[in-house]
């Protein structure tokens, strides 16, 4: 191992990973290490005997669960947008060949109490059972607006300067109830919470332009899709993609200690006495944890069900969003659900997560509101995780660590997340002006 890289990374999570296989892409020299003996980190996918050992100890999982190699349990489950930005990342790196999507069912908001599919276009707010008749209308005012909204065509911006106007006045220009705002900002826009509404409508208008777009390409009843076998797979296809460009992985790595030279720069790694310098070091908060703070705790429940989740057209996949408002919280609640149909579970298995930026110590109190709308439910277990941010300045120390994964069940915020660092680390932007039908093939399965 006694060599001279240009970055170490450690830990095989999914933003590590996604960073290795840039960075190898670039040319630069990279080493990649983890302390554990699997792949994913935080991002990791389990199987049903995986998921009792962190859970139930040494408790063995009952029989009538099925095999437990059929069960890829991911650990942090996302979706991804269709057109959105991680799609862009894994065509521009090639990783798609090496990856099988399908379309997820379905995405639904929750509104006193029940659950509703998201209207995401004109025509859809006309059918929509979330809005009275005048509403609809005013809705679909808005919705077109926004379809026609062109940033580079003033004739489109209906008079507004959205990088002025706030979220808060675009939405009262056209009368909106506070229930559509809801939806619209929360399970459309994907805010996580209400804080958008005093910012430029610019954000905002794009997010739902970009809802509205991925819905489209795929003709399924959401704007998501999901790799068969699960997010596992992901970080696998950038190892992959870094070592045909010359990256080096080791796993099982349990000491990986950062050296420093007398200024504080991150200089290297010493892990069972051997050595290997380097330039710069990424990684997740768990290796350099004098560098990092805590902002927050993500509570969530893992379930294991044989039934999908009742009042969502018995989708074998799906995002439900609980905004804020409708439960009095400070941000929203998801519920994410997939099934055998993506092959992580048995036939007749759904596997099922609910999440939430955690607000008290009691996950299983706070959870109760997206738990009671799953239905019975075989298995469930119960957990909170702290969210990190780095606290060093990665200019003075070379260090660049990312940032826990939150609560939201899209990967939206993840890749905001890794394209920064991509730029922090490299002084570049990534060039995502890419051809999207280049993941279309294998999405459609």
């Amino acid at each position: 191992m006694d060599e001279q890289y240009d970055i170490i990374v450690l830990g095989t999570g999914l933003k590590e990973c996604i960073l290795s296989g840039l960075l190898s892409v670039d040319g630069l020299k990279v080493l990649h290490m983890d302390k554990n003996d699997y792949y994913g980190g935080e991002s990791s996918s389990l199987n049903l005997i995986q998921l009792w050992k962190r859970f139930r100890g040494d408790e063995q999982p009952p029989e009538n669960l099925g095999a437990s190699r059929d069960y890829n349990v991911d650990m942090i489950p996302k979706f991804m947008m269709a057109n959105g930005t991680l799609v862009r990342v894994l065509i521009h790196a090639n990783v798609t060949k090496y990856l099988n999507f399908k379309a997820v069912d379905g995405s639904f908001v929750y509104n006193k109490g029940k659950i509703y599919k998201v209207p995401a276009s004109d025509v859809e707010a006309l059918k929509s059972p979330l809005m009275g008749l005048f509403e609809k209308r005013r809705a679909r005012k808005f919705f077109i607006f926004v379809q026609d909204f062109e940033e580079s065509d003033p004739k489109t911006h209906d008079g507004m300067d959205l990088n002025k106007t706030t979220g808060k006045e675009l939405i009262a220009k056209y009368e909106l109830e506070d229930d559509t705002i809801d939806f619209i900002g929360h399970a459309l826009a994907l805010h996580n919470d209400d804080s958008y509404l005093d910012q430029p409508a610019l954000d905002f208008v794009k997010r739902m332009k970009l809802y509205a777009e991925s819905l489209a390409r795929f003709q399924s009843g959401s704007p998501y899709i999901y790799p068969l076998y699960g997010l596992g797979e992901l970080p696998q296809a950038f190892a992959r993609l870094s070592a045909v460009y010359g990256g080096t992985y080791m796993l099982n790595k349990p000491q990986c200690k950062v050296e420093f030279d007398g200024d504080g720069k991150a200089i290297g790694l010493t892990s069972e006495g051997e050595t290997a310098n380097c330039i710069k070091v990424v990684c997740d908060p768990s290796y350099l944890p004098v560098k990092v703070q805590k902002v927050g705790k993500v509570a969530r429940a893992i379930c294991i069900m044989s039934h999908p989740i009742p009042d969502t057209k018995d989708s074998h996949s799906v995002q439900v969003i609980l905004p804020q408002k409708q439960l009095g919280r400070k941000s929203d609640m998801y519920l994410f659900c997939c099934s055998y149909a993506h092959n992580v579970a048995p036939k007749g298995k759904y596997i099922a997560f609910v999440s939430a930026e955690a607000e008290t110590d009691k996950p299983e109190v706070e959870l109760k509101p997206g738990v009671d709308l799953l239905g019975p439910v075989d298995e469930i277990f119960y957990e909170t995780y702290d969210r990190l941010v780095p606290s060093n300045k990665s200019d003075a120390d070379n260090c660049f660590i990312s940032t826990s994964y939150d609560a939201t069940t899209h990967f939206e915020s993840t890749v905001t997340d890794v394209l920064a660092m991509y730029t922090k680390i490299t002084g570049k932007v990534l060039d995502l002006s890419v051809d999207l039908s280049s993941a279309s093939a294998s999405a459609e399965e």
